[in-house]
């Protein structure tokens, strides 16, 4: 259905519920103000409800099929006619009920008839006035989320940028061809961190970028960084935002194997359990005297504020010392998307 229609799908079961429970308080309220001597006229009660219900159910009967078509429409255009609908089936239940309740001959309470579509028309339009407004927010809401997701986005800069530029240029007279491909991919990298419309992309997008920039690093530090890689199979699609697993791979490097004279192991793994697929950086603590968490604690604060925006709390990201051993832990709900980013299903 068209996100950008005012109008909800009133096809969704939690849509009808609402609009139900909505229209029972709106009678119950109602047959308050009906009763003469007890707190609720419950006769008054259960005729208002039955005629209620009938005619609510009936109009979302014919609206939801042509939502589609309404939302193609202006939105003055679409109120008229959903108004016109309404009307129409509160007419025609309102002439079944008159000849139910005053058998025989007779012409019909018309002037009841008129209260009754007077009042479902002036309930119609401050109904589709709050769905306006709602979808309105939503709308809001969305865009600032857009914007503070680009504004994190953005702000990820990888700090090896001038290590790079400098083992690029020695290697430009040495091994020509090393060098071009260390360019291009920084220039990826780069391009990943402008990419910034992107709110998902597949597990393997975010994999292939860190893959570059540790190609990247390993023209400068050579045997010192050594790789473990733990990839469950099935998750090559998994949604995952742009630019979270890259910088938590780059702090593991620019925390735990640079300030080490020997270096050390970065262990990436990724695995699903139940619901959620969990990826988890590793690598060695600092030594003590050495370079410690701070600029680490930077890109985490980052990622969370970007999972959470995107998730809730469905996602969650924590690190933890056990040993020797800085872990990073990042949990995603299962879902997959495809090359363009467009969730498929959860």
């Amino acid at each position: 259905m068209d996100s950008r229609f005012f109008v909800p799908d009133l096809c969704r079961v939690r849509a009808l519920f609402m609009l139900l429970v909505t229209s029972e308080l709106v009678v119950l309220a109602l047959a308050m103000v009906q009763a003469q001597h007890d707190w609720i006229d419950w006769e008054y009660f259960g005729l208002l409800s039955l005629f209620v219900q009938w005619t609510l159910l009936t109009s979302v009967a014919m609206i939801c099929p042509l939502r589609p078509r309404l939302a193609q429409l202006p939105v003055a255009s679409a109120t008229f006619v959903i108004v016109v609908l309404v009307l129409a089936d509160v007419f025609a239940f309102s002439l079944f009920a008159d000849r139910v309740l005053n058998p025989g001959p007779g012409a019909p309470q018309w002037h009841s008839i008129a209260k009754k579509m007077l009042l479902a028309m002036l309930t119609t339009l401050i109904v589709l006035r709050y769905f306006y407004l709602q979808h309105q927010w939503q709308q809001q809401q969305e865009a600032e989320l857009q914007a503070h997701l680009s504004s994190l986005q953005s702000r990820i800069q990888p700090h090896f940028l001038f290590n790079s530029m400098n083992t690029i240029a020695s290697l430009i007279a040495s091994d020509p061809q090393r060098a071009e491909d260390a360019v291009l991919d920084l220039s990826e990298l780069f391009r990943a961190s402008l990419r910034t419309s992107e709110q998902l992309i597949p597990l393997h997008r975010e994999l292939e970028l860190c893959q570059r920039y540790l190609d990247i690093e390993a023209l400068r530090m050579g045997d010192r960084l050594q790789l473990q890689w733990h990839i469950a199979d099935g998750l090559q699609n998994q949604a995952i935002p742009p630019l979270t697993l890259q910088p938590l791979v780059e702090n593991a490097i620019y925390h735990g194997i640079q300030p080490r004279a020997q270096g050390g192991i970065v262990r990436v793994e990724a695995q699903a359990s139940g619901d959620f697929v969990y990826l988890l950086v590793q690598n060695p603590k600092p030594e003590p005297g050495q370079s410690g968490h701070d600029g680490n604690r930077m890109a985490l604060d980052n990622i969370q504020a970007r999972i959470q925006a995107l998730f809730g709390d469905r996602a969650v990201l924590k690190h933890s010392h056990q040993g020797d051993i800085y872990t990073v832990t990042l949990r995603l709900p299962a879902q997959q998307v495809d090359r363009q980013g467009a969730q498929r299903h959860t």
